[in-house]
């Protein structure tokens, strides 16, 4: 019943994300989803900027900069989570975000200490949960120019390959995002899972 409860919170969640793709505040929309995203909320910002990028193509490195920069952000507040206020805010963590359990956040840390940089990139471009590894960076203490670098280049990757393939190839990318919004986010969704499914297999691995 409570997995029936979560999926139905996060399809009402990603509801909610869209509309705001044809608002008014869409870019402001879009930063803060982004910034959330990198350390409490379960929507990734991929979502509102394929949403964005389809429906005004001219603008999709705009939108992917925006993203960037609002994800950037937000992993840094990440940062500061873990530095500053991790003891007091991490039942809170442990309780009701997704892609947080002491298991994988305990696993994180020690990938801090094999190549601090390698792990924040990995964690930036692929579905591995992005805030797991901002929090955990701020508790372990890595260096802070490592971690901008590296979440610059992760997240910019990610979200300049959305808006670069629809600037790119313009309208047949176009029809075909809105032919198949639906599967793509489900797929990216399927990612997303595949994303904590990794992170517990490499846990689970000797």
């Amino acid at each position: 019943m409570d997995g029936i409860r979560r999926r139905n919170i996060i399809r009402r969640l990603y509801n909610w994300v869209l509309r705001w793709a044809n608002s008014r505040y869409s870019i402001p929309a879009l930063f803060t989803l982004a910034f959330a995203e990198s350390s409490c909320f379960p929507i990734p910002p991929d979502v509102l900027l394929i949403a964005l990028c389809v429906s005004k193509p001219a603008r999709a490195l705009l939108y992917s900069a925006i993203t960037t920069i609002g994800s950037v952000l937000g992993g840094i507040c990440g940062y500061f989570i873990g530095m500053k206020v991790w003891e007091y805010t991490s039942n809170f963590f442990f309780t009701y975000i997704p892609g947080f359990t002491p298991e994988s956040f305990n696993h994180v840390k020690s990938l801090y200490n094999d190549n601090a940089f390698l792990a924040v990139f990995v964690s930036g471009f692929t579905p591995i949960p992005y805030k797991v590894f901002t929090i955990a960076a701020g508790v372990c203490k890595i260096s802070f120019i490592v971690f901008i670098i590296s979440s610059v280049l992760g997240r910019g990757l990610r979200f300049f390959i959305v808006g670069g393939l629809i600037k790119i190839f313009g309208e047949p990318v176009k029809k075909f995002i809105n032919k198949y919004f639906n599967l793509l986010t489900i797929l990216f969704t399927i990612l997303l899972i595949a994303g904590f499914l990794i992170l517990k297999f490499v846990i689970n691995s000797p």
